[in-house]
């Protein structure tokens, strides 16, 4: 089993700028991939950012290319996700996702989750 912890969420002003993390635990190495997804209030948990353990290969939602970049620390089991040049639009529930070589933007096709983070930007 996979267990997944996200920390880092907070209040920042429009412009600023937060970094999560996601701390792994259990049989991570068979997880093949990380990912980041989100979800605001009345909307369906979408796609941000992923990232795989072996060749770092990242993907990200269009909505914040250029602005998030998600890396990962193999040897301490941690993902980030810095985010730059936060706005309003960002505001949700940030979740730590693990999956596998099938996972997709599709947030289903993940299989371990963690308990999400707050990230609110003010205007």
């Amino acid at each position: 089993q996979v267990q997944l912890v996200e920390s880092g969420g907070g209040l920042v002003q429009a412009g600023g700028s937060l970094r999560l993390s996601c701390a792994t635990s259990g049989r991570t190495y068979s997880a093949y991939a990380m990912g980041w997804f989100r979800q605001a209030p009345g909307k369906e948990r979408e796609f941000v950012a992923s990232i795989t353990w072996g060749g770092a290969s990242t993907d990200y939602a269009d909505s914040v290319k250029g602005r998030f970049t998600i890396s990962r620390d193999n040897a301490k089991n941690t993902v980030y996700l810095q985010m730059n040049s936060l706005i309003p639009e960002d505001t949700a529930v940030y979740y730590c996702a693990a999956g596998g070589a099938y996972s997709t933007i599709n947030y289903r096709s993940w299989d371990y989750w963690g308990q999400g983070t707050q990230v609110t930007v003010s205007s």
